[in-house]
């Protein structure tokens, strides 16, 4: 508690940013200096109140880390700072939350509890309504303490809420627990545990070659349902759209215990469905903190500009909105993203057109093709059985 005293009030002295992962003792420790600095700042001589410095989670403060060792690449924030502070309009609330939510995380670990942000959404609605009037600000007010405290938001006692399931041919145990076969789970697929601890420690067998993301919960109950995984080897794993942190967290434990193993994504050609496979890949700025923990290679399977092309009508394509043109844009203008993708997303703007992967009902159902590959995965491995996976869900 000395040293933690010592060092800056809210750690902004340390150059590397990433948040940690902590046992609750020292995020609790954290929390105490962070109180008692303001404490002392109050009783001094010249008594004030601290301005909250963060982490900006902005795009100008955003840099790429491509690992020398492997095709890794995520998204890290550099050494730049915000405040939340008390005696500004604009960001008094802010400061106040952040303040709140930071009481309220001290109880939970105290308790040695976890809570979804739901939970917390509404014990914060029942406490200071006047400060938390929807999910979104307790969400940011959440990053916030992650870029204050520089702790993962599952060190603070926060949980994820998943929506994510996976399927095919891997096995999977808890500890003392019997081992679950998720080909056998169904074309519901087998979900996956909000609890990031127990994701840690499930050991995992599996005899895939690939692991393939599919963005939609549709198209993945078609291809549970029609077992895929017994015609190509993979595993399949879903998030049942923008993906949450446990479905990330698998596959990034995944892609550590089968190194070797491709990972395919399957999403719709247009600028909502790349920004999905991105996040995958490389994490997010929001979240840029913690990125390190759940990025992995994602390599775009489809749909492709050669798809658009060669397999879907024209009458098939949807008129893009405002806001995919705006993320298309942004995704455009990113650092981090490879030229073959920006080139077939400037195809997309300049179209003003995008696909779904629904689109390939055209063909009939149960429509499943193959051919050479894309995307640089490795014709060695891959070139006789690479995937162009479509398959049509009956309505």
């Amino acid at each position: 508690m000395g040293e933690l005293f010592k060092s800056s009030i809210f750690f902004s002295d340390q150059h590397l940013c990433h948040a940690d992962i902590l046992p609750p003792s020292e995020v609790r420790a954290r929390i105490e200096v962070a109180v008692l600095n303001f404490l002392k700042n109050l009783n001094s001589t010249k008594p004030e109140i601290s301005d909250l410095p963060l982490i900006t989670r902005k795009m100008s403060n955003s840099r790429v880390s491509r690992g020398l060792l492997s095709d890794c690449t995520w998204i890290f924030l550099s050494h730049s700072f915000c405040t939340r502070s008390l005696m500004k309009e604009n960001t008094a609330k802010s400061f106040l939350r952040v303040w709140k939510v930071m009481e309220m995380c001290y109880q939970v670990l105290v308790h040695e509890k976890k809570v979804t942000q739901r939970e917390l959404f509404y014990k914060l609605l029942c406490d200071s309504p006047e400060y938390f009037a929807s999910q979104l600000q307790v969400n940011r007010t959440i990053q916030d303490l992650v870029a204050l405290l520089r702790c993962s938001r599952y060190s603070l006692g926060v949980m994820a809420s998943s929506r994510g399931l996976v399927a095919g041919r891997l096995l999977l145990q808890k500890p003392n627990q019997e081992v679950v076969d998720c080909a056998a789970s169904g074309f519901s697929g087998y979900a996956i545990s909000g609890d990031l601890n127990l994701l840690e420690t499930l050991v995992m067998k599996s005899d895939a070659r690939y692991i393939i993301v599919v963005e939609k919960h549709a198209i993945f109950q078609r291809l549970t349902e029609d077992r895929l995984f017994t015609q190509i080897p993979c595993i399949l794993i879903t998030a049942k759209g923008y993906p949450d942190i446990a479905t990330r967290f698998l596959l990034h434990r995944m892609s550590r215990e089968f190194s070797e193993m491709p990972i395919l994504g399957l999403v719709d050609w247009n600028p909502a469905g790349l920004a999905i496979l991105c996040t995958f890949k490389f994490g997010s700025i929001g979240m840029g903190l913690e990125a390190y923990q759940y990025a992995c290679n994602v390599r775009w399977l489809g749909l492709r500009k050669d798809d658009i092309e060669q397999l879907i009508p024209e009458e098939s394509l949807i008129p893009l909105k405002p806001r995919d043109l705006q993320i298309a844009k942004s995704l455009v203008s990113s650092e981090i993203l490879q030229d073959n993708y920006k080139e077939e997303l400037e195809v997309m703007i300049e179209s003003g057109k995008g696909a779904e992967i629904e689109a390939l009902y055209f063909h009939g159902y149960g429509f499943l093709s193959t051919e050479s590959s894309k995307d640089g995965v490795d014709s060695a491995t891959v070139d006789c059985m690479v995937i162009r996976i479509a398959v049509l869900v009956d309505f």
